[in-house]
């Protein structure tokens, strides 16, 4: 069994024990032991499962990249699993402090090094909009919305600007620059552009990728080659399983609706409606069946009081409510 490099200061052997861990849970030769330590290392102090969270988010960015992606080892049981707890933004020097780590020890195990190469970024953040609608500056000067229960990471890198979307919606407006792409990572697939204006949303396995200015490339990761190219108007669909997107026209007032705090509904069966209205609950609605999932619905409503909808719905449609054995709501024909 390997060990974690010797201690520097308190914060320095922090940072780096937390990426020796990251490097020997993606590493095939990893064994049960060395497990073991590890779980007995982050339970030891909630600040070790925070720099480890941390840690593996610019991991997980960084495998997104073509150079290395051919050397990454699948990750672990252990690692998927692994709960990602809140934690407070890491300051610029934290993050490089990061970076650096990342440089040391992953760069041997995917035969590069460094920044130079663009394996790792100088600049991380962490981006989260949970009860309210949030705008922000990123580094590069592009400006996102975020609509409620967003969360996303931002990786400056030599060749790129990487977003990472691991859940909710986001609107962008990317500053323009040729040499230095904006990819937006989303589920199974990516979104390329240099400068424009477009939104996102992941729910679930799927992922709806609209245009509103400019124009932007969406792939799949199992076809990597090629892809579909949106204009102003136009909106993909993509579920991991796709091999393309599914492209078509979009309703963008309606899709950008959220920023007013609005959820448009243009006479939608249940069955489209619901993935819009389960964004914004935090247990999802389901359906009884599929004659329930053809009932149709329309209306502008408040995205602050979406359970309030879903309660009124007995009264405007023949639903009733009732509850699973699970304890999820349901909702089926009267």
């Amino acid at each position: 069994m390997t060990t974690p490099p010797p201690a520097t200061s308190r914060g320095e052997k922090l940072t780096e024990d937390a990426a020796y861990w990251c490097m020997r849970l993606h590493d095939q030769d990893c064994t049960d032991e060395e497990r073991l330590a590890f779980r007995q290392w982050v339970e030891a102090d909630p600040e070790h499962a925070r720099e480890f969270a941390e840690m593996l988010e610019i991991w997980e960015i960084s495998s997104e990249l073509p150079v290395i992606r051919s050397s990454m080892a699948a990750k672990p049981a252990s690692i998927i699993e692994f709960p990602k707890p809140a934690a407070p933004q890491p300051s610029r020097l934290r993050r490089l402090a990061v970076a650096a780590a990342i440089a040391l020890f992953v760069a041997p195990v995917a035969g590069y090094t460094g920044w130079s190469l663009g394996l790792v970024p100088n600049d991380y953040r962490r981006y989260e909009a949970e009860n309210s609608r949030r705008h922000v500056t990123l580094p590069d000067g592009s400006e996102v919305d975020l609509n409620l229960g967003t969360r996303l990471s931002y990786a400056n890198f030599k060749d790129q600007r990487s977003i990472s979307l691991s859940q909710g919606e986001a609107y962008f407006h990317v500053t323009h620059d040729n040499q230095h792409p904006f990819v937006v990572s989303a589920a199974s697939g990516t979104i390329t552009v240099t400068g424009t204006r477009f939104n996102v949303w992941k729910y679930q396995d799927e992922v709806v990728v609209t245009v509103t200015e400019g124009s932007v490339r969406v792939s799949s990761d199992r076809q990597r080659n090629q892809g579909s190219t949106l204009t102003p108007g136009l909106q993909a669909r993509y579920q991991s399983q796709d091999y393309l997107p599914d492209v078509g026209p979009a309703d963008t007032s309606a899709t950008l609706a959220w920023r007013d705090g609005k959820l448009i509904l243009d006479d939608m069966s249940l069955a489209e409606a619901l993935p819009l209205i389960n964004r914004y609950l935090d247990q999802p609605v389901l359906l009884a069946d599929q004659a329930t999932a053809q009932v149709r619905i329309g209306g502008i409503y408040n995205t602050d009081d979406i359970a309030g909808l879903v309660n009124t719905l007995p009264k405007v449609l023949p639903l009733k409510i009732g509850k699973n054995d699970e304890g999820s709501t349901v909702l089926s024909l009267r």
